[in-house]
């Protein structure tokens, strides 16, 4: 299914590190610990993986029907990949807040870049176009957070949520059970002329169906 998503992203303040500042410009090498998908730590200092961007720690997102929590498992996969092996990155900026951002590698592989195609993180086109490529590799195969639909992670920090429609709206099972005021219940199938508007609340006794059959058995009418 095609997504398309429209990207209002703020840019983000980038200062280049100066030449002069020996200290700040020399690589870090050291065994690192991971914070969130796109940030690790070595020897304290903290590190933001440059040009990428994953969803932080309490996003989720929607595969198959069922939230996910995307953003524990973009951790996860980057620390499992990093395992034991030193890292060693090399600065490229700092952010307003201080945070040093590096291109990172363990074992000669870019850690920035295999995130991307992982389809773990998205690519950061404010920061530089380095890994767009990858994304759209990632995308094409549905790689991890494209096997369903997510908040970008910079419209997430802004307050933007996955509603729990759109979380259905790809799963296994789509159709809404609705109780009209009248106290009928009808059900919507995707694409029918009330689909989109009707809202689903379970406190109510609504509720998602699998099948039309599943709906007719439970004493739910087709829509009109």
């Amino acid at each position: 299914m095609t997504r398309s998503l429209i990207l209002l992203v703020p840019l983000l303040a980038l200062l280049p590190i100066a030449a002069s500042d020996a200290n700040a410009a020399d690589p870090i090498t050291g065994p690192a610990s991971v914070v969130d998908g796109d940030t690790i730590e070595v020897h304290g200092q903290r590190i933001s993986l440059f040009a990428i961007d994953a969803p932080e720690d309490a996003q989720t997102c929607a595969v198959g029907g069922k939230e996910v929590p995307c953003g524990e498992q973009a951790a996860a996969a980057l620390a499992a990949h990093i395992g034991q092996q030193t890292v060693t990155c090399e600065p490229k900026a700092t952010d307003q807040q201080g945070d040093m951002l590096a291109i990172c590698s363990a074992g000669g592989d870019d850690l920035n870049g295999w995130m991307v195609s992982q389809g773990m993180a998205l690519a950061f086109r404010q920061s530089a176009n380095k890994y767009v490529r990858r994304e759209k590799k990632a995308a094409k195969a549905k790689l991890g957070l494209w096997r369903g639909y997510f908040v970008l992670p910079w419209d997430w920090r802004r307050g933007k949520r996955l509603t729990r429609e759109r979380v259905f709206e790809e799963g296994v099972c789509p159709i809404k059970g609705n109780i009209t005021r009248g106290g009928k219940r009808v059900y919507h199938v995707p694409g029918g002329q009330l689909y989109r508007t009707a809202r689903i609340d379970t406190a109510l006794g609504e509720r998602w169906f699998c099948t039309e059959e599943e709906a007719r058995k439970a004493g739910w009418k087709k829509s009109r």
